[in-house]
């Protein structure tokens, strides 16, 4: 296994991991006005340029990147793991290395949790400090946490 800086070869393949995660799992839990917001919101455009800003790193697993997370200062961003490889602990890895570069920084760090993931990050450590609704258009609302841990 391998954890390592997402390359600019790499966009495409971490965007399908991003798409591929909410495509699966977020209309369980969100209305497809919603998804479709969490889509164009995780464009190719938008993470080639985190990319390029040395924002998203990847797990690899047998040469096959199955996982990503990001980081903006404090901030973690965009954590997903291939449906396939969820539950087996690579979500763990990837907020364990995330997590140890901001406290090196910083004595929190916070998060934006959707509504399938809110668990997963409280068993982490995290507590919520914000309950948002945010208006997406056309009478559609998305719900998420804004989420902290402290060193």
């Amino acid at each position: 296994m391998e954890y390592r800086k997402a390359t600019d070869k790499e966009a495409q393949l971490v965007c399908d991991i991003v798409q591929e995660t909410k495509a699966r799992i977020f209309p369980h839990y969100y209305t497809q006005a919603v998804v479709d917001f969490f889509r164009r919101l995780n464009s190719i455009d938008n993470i080639k340029k985190d990319i390029e800003e040395g924002r998203i790193d990847v797990l690899v697993l047998d040469e096959r990147i199955v996982g990503t997370g990001s980081r903006r200062d404090n901030h973690i961003t965009r954590v997903y793991v291939l449906p396939e490889f969820q539950g087996q602990g690579f979500g763990s890895v990837i907020m364990e290395h995330l997590e140890e570069d901001i406290f090196k920084e910083y004595d929190y760090c916070d998060l934006d949790a959707s509504l399938p993931a809110t668990i997963f990050y409280e068993h982490r450590g995290y507590r919520t400090v914000e309950h948002c609704k945010h208006d997406i258009g056309d009478g559609e609302v998305m719900i998420y946490e804004i989420m902290r841990k402290e060193v």
